[in-house]
């Protein structure tokens, strides 16, 4: 009976344990302070559909329903600066201008080395910073934009 229930733990931790080889953590601070990478692309189906559906609502001016179902999205993928950038779209229709230039920038903190994704979430800050009345501040982020696109 001893042997069954040590059987039993054993495949409890295998079953619990993650696939694939484990990568060594370096020690010391800096190995706390380097951010995981981001997710490029969700290859989860239930985040692609609720992206789906607020792309549809978003294109049929159900902003509301277009932002809640991207918050859902990001309950379930908290990390991905695509969802993020997608809030702030919405956001910034939604004349929401802080909002969304809050969210741009939450995007850019997960975009990592994504150039692309970067320039746009400053093309998004920019449009928002002109629609409150901060040319100066959209100019910089114009430039911002700019000098990750080249």
């Amino acid at each position: 009976m001893r042997g069954f229930a040590l059987l039993l733990i054993f495949l409890a931790a295998c079953a619990s344990a993650p696939e694939g080889p484990s990568e060594p953590v370096p020690p010391g601070p800096s190995a706390a302070a380097e951010p995981p990478p981001p997710v490029a692309r969700s290859e989860n189906i239930a985040v692609a559909g609720l992206m789906e559906s607020a792309r549809a609502d978003a294109a049929a001016g159900k902003l509301s329903t277009a932002a809640a179902s991207i918050e859902r999205a990001l309950r379930i993928e908290p990390r991905n600066p695509r969802l993020w950038q997608e809030l702030a779209r919405v956001r910034l229709q939604q004349n929401q201008l802080v909002q969304a230039e809050n969210v741009a920038a939450r995007s850019n903190s997960f975009a990592g080395s994504d150039s692309a994704l970067r320039a746009e979430n400053w093309r998004l800050i920019a449009q928002a910073r002109e629609a409150r009345g901060d040319a100066d501040g959209a100019r910089e982020a114009r430039e911002s934009a700019e000098k990750l696109a080249r």
